[in-house]
C-alpha cells in the first residue's frame, strides 16, 4: 500500500487578479482589494459601501467587514481602512473581537510582568536576567499568584524555588 499522495497546485497573484471575479462572490469579497485596478482606493470602496453593505445576514456582514479589514491591512493605511469600513460593524464580528481579547489579555499579561519585575527589583535589588526570562513567559493568572507570594519572599532563592514549583519551565 502506497501512502503517497500527489498534490498540484497553482499559485494565484492576487494583484494580477481581476476584481470583478471577487466581488461577485460574498465570500471571496475579502480578497477583492488585493487584486488588480487602476484606483485601490475606489476598489476598497466599492467592496465597503457597496459589496459588503449588502450582505444581508448581520452576523455574516460583520465578518465579512472584518475579514476584509484584515487583508486590506495588506495594502491600505490603517486610516483609509477605517474611513471606508465602518468600525462599529467591525466591532460586532466574532472576528474583531478574538483579536481585541487577545490584544488585551497580551496586554494584561506584560503590565503585570512590568509591574511584578519592579516589585522585584525594588525589594531585592537587580534581578539576575535568566530570571526575569523565566518570570516573562508566566501567564498573566501566574504572575498574579507570584504577585501575592513574594511578598513572603526573604530573598531570590525563594523566588526561584517558588518558579521551580509552580511553573513547567
Amino acid at each position: 500500500m502506497d501512502d503517497t499522495t500527489i498534490h498540484r497546485y497553482r499559485a494565484v497573484r492576487m494583484w494580477e487578479q481581476d476584481s470583478s471575479l471577487f466581488l461577485t462572490n460574498s465570500a471571496l469579497l475579502p480578497l477583492a482589494p488585493l487584486c488588480r485596478t487602476d484606483s485601490p482606493r475606489d476598489l476598497l470602496s466599492q467592496v465597503a459601501h457597496q459589496e459588503v453593505a449588502k450582505i444581508s445576514d448581520r452576523e455574516t456582514r460583520q465578518n465579512t467587514a472584518a475579514y476584509t479589514e484584515i487583508l486590506a491591512g495588506l495594502r491600505f493605511e490603517k486610516g483609509l481602512i477605517r474611513q471606508l469600513l465602518s468600525e462599529d460593524i467591525m466591532q460586532e464580528s466574532v472576528i474583531y473581537q478574538d483579536i481585541l481579547q487577545k490584544g488585551e489579555q497580551k496586554g494584561e499579561q506584560k503590565e503585570a510582568f512590568r509591574f511584578l519585575t519592579r516589585q522585584l527589583n525594588r525589594r531585592f535589588g537587580e534581578i539576575d536576567s535568566s530570571i526575569i526570562e523565566r518570570i516573562r513567559i508566566l501567564s498573566t493568572e501566574e504572575l498574579e499568584a507570584l504577585g501575592e507570594e513574594f511578598l513572603s519572599f526573604s530573598n531570590v532563592s525563594d523566588l526561584v524555588t517558588w518558579l521551580e514549583q509552580n511553573t513547567s519551565s
